[in-house]
């Protein structure tokens, strides 16, 4: 099971930190997994906005690369998303994912980020 957290309001400019907790996964299935956030804004189809595979490699959509940042911490088994400089477009409900190459994919609930102008 994934729990997400550290959604909220925030100005714009201001910065949030998301958190994906895999309760009950092993350390193996962990550091295995492609990592993901998604985002689903009103109006829009759900985005890939920060993936971080399992060797260490990140990438960004290109709306949020040098502001948004992806990591993760082996021993509390969650990952993070670091949203930084964030703008009213950055609005919309996130999806931390965890992916494995058997097609297996674990999904967060979803947690509300909503940045005013």
């Amino acid at each position: 099971r994934l729990e997400e957290s550290g959604g909220g309001l925030v100005q714009e400019g201001g910065s949030l930190k998301l958190s994906c907790k895999a309760t009950g996964m092993i350390l193996s299935m962990f550091t295995s997994s492609t990592m993901n956030w998604h985002r689903l804004a009103p109006g829009k189809e759900r985005e890939l906005v920060a993936t971080r595979m399992s060797g260490g490699l990140a990438n960004y959509a290109d709306s949020v690369k040098g502001r948004f940042t992806i990591s993760k911490d082996n021993v509390k088994r969650t990952f993070y998303l670091q949203m930084d400089n964030l703008k009213p477009e950055d609005t919309g409900v996130y999806y931390c994912n965890h992916h494995f190459d058997s097609g297996l994919d674990y999904w967060g609930q979803g947690t509300q980020v909503t940045v005013s102008s």
